[in-house]
């Protein structure tokens, strides 16, 4: 799982989608692709941000939620915790210089 995440997160453009979801999170495909365009300059297809959301969403860092016609995508930090306490525990012996 942590593979997933560090791959999804090599590209600039899926840290930049993460970076918005953190700035407003439950967007749909239309405001992340028109926040990429005015606050980044990325003229991308929504095809492509759609295939970007997809690996986001296969590494567990965005879930994305139905709501009639609409499908808006959340931000989820799980993965990111997960790996940063598997580094950071805090019951290993302090080392001494």
């Amino acid at each position: 799982m942590a593979e997933d995440v560090f791959k999804a997160l090599a590209d600039p453009t899926r840290r930049r989608i993460l970076d918005e979801l953190t700035e407003r999170d439950g967007q749909t495909l239309f405001e992340i692709c028109a926040r990429l365009v005015t606050k980044h300059g990325l003229g991308l297809s929504r095809q492509a941000i759609s295939q970007h959301l997809a690996v986001l969403e296969s590494a567990g860092l965005v879930r994305s939620r139905r709501q009639g016609r609409y499908k808006f995508h959340d931000l989820n930090t799980e993965p990111l915790e997960r790996i940063a306490h598997r580094w950071l525990r805090s019951d290993r012996p302090e080392s001494t210089p």
